[in-house]
């Protein structure tokens, strides 16, 4: 009996061992499917082209606005095209925050619901293959296709940047450029997930993008000046010697509008690339009296960040984790 009880463990041992092995290269096989699809498309040579312009356009306004003295010294000047601005044209981190959600949305509005118009979900589903190895498949490949766009166009700007100045940046702009590219992923990777959840809540692809361009139309434009039409209300501030009214009003109105992605990521990606920056909340003036002027360390200035990144990436799995149960739920017919 002890024989036969163990001969039985080990072979469900075995059992369990090859389901594992057979799921996790379903996953690599979708992956690499679905990477493959997306790289070789034409959506992903257009998107490229539109960011690569995008980048070639921020670092020509950089260059122009930046000062010439600024660029012989090691005062962070490779982080400093990041956010240089010309007189009619807006700096890098503005592009990005602005073509980073629909790069996003693009990536993912019709990943589930334009299989299912094709019919070809219903044949996938009908192999040996798992449902949340089909999500998660399709999730990553198109994560490390946003990861590769944004490695691709920091990579340009930062080494055109380094060829044009003769500038070698420090270990610590190279580090906080890093951060930035990294949080531009995150950011991004919230929309693509965004996306991916209307894609199941809406049969057509047309419905999901108008749908995710919607909401981030809302978070973007709408979410600001509800935050501000709030504040007034709660901290009128129409005299100028309400100091504690206004005070209160702006922290409020910055409060609310943390709500948006947007407004965290900017903030964050200001922190990050401007060392100079010690501060995301209105400061009084007696706490600016006698302050010292000076960059801030890398460790504070994620120390400044870390809810934002916090909120980003929470949103970001929350919003996944969504699709992924909606997914695993959801009755797909032939």
């Amino acid at each position: 009996m002890t024989v036969t009880t163990s001969t039985t463990s080990i072979e469900g041992e075995d059992i369990e061992k090859k389901v594992k092995r057979k799921s996790s290269g379903n996953l690599e096989t979708i992956f690499r499917k679905e990477l493959a699809d997306q790289l070789s498309s034409s959506r992903f040579f257009i998107l490229f082209f539109l960011i690569m312009v995008t980048g070639a356009v921020s670092f020509y306004a950089a260059m122009q606005s930046l000062p010439a003295d600024e660029m012989g010294d090691s005062g962070f000047t490779l982080v400093r095209l990041f956010t240089t601005s010309a007189n009619s044209l807006p700096p890098f981190t503005w592009f990005l925050s602005l073509l980073g959600p629909l790069v996003g949305l693009a990536m993912g509005f019709d990943a589930i619901n334009g299989e299912q118009n094709r019919g070809t979900m219903s044949r996938l589903l009908s192999q040996p293959v798992y449902r949340d190895d089909v999500i998660n498949g399709k999730f990553l490949a198109r994560l490390v296709v946003l990861a590769i766009m944004t490695a691709a166009l920091g990579g340009f700007v930062g080494g055109m940047g380094i060829l044009m100045t003769g500038v070698a940046p420090s270990g610590e702009e190279i580090l906080r450029l890093l951060l930035y590219l990294a949080l531009s992923v995150v950011y991004m990777a919230f929309w693509l997930a965004l996306s991916m959840l209307f894609s199941l809540l809406f049969r057509q692809a047309a419905t999901s993008a108008l749908g995710g361009i919607a909401l981030w139309l809302f978070f973007s434009i709408f979410v600001p000046l509800l935050a501000g039409m709030v504040a007034d209300a709660v901290f009128p501030a129409n005299d100028s010697s309400q100091t504690a009214s206004e005070f209160y009003n702006v922290v409020l109105r910055q409060n609310i509008s943390r709500l948006s992605p947007s407004t965290l990521y900017s903030e964050a990606s200001l922190t990050l690339l401007s060392p100079e920056v010690r501060t995301l909340g209105p400061v009084l003036v007696e706490q600016a009296y006698g302050a010292i002027s000076g960059f801030l360390p890398l460790g504070q200035s994620l120390l400044l960040v870390w809810p934002h990144l916090t909120g980003l990436v929470a949103a970001t799995l929350i919003i996944f984790a969504a699709a992924y149960t909606l997914f695993l739920r959801q009755e797909i017919r032939a």
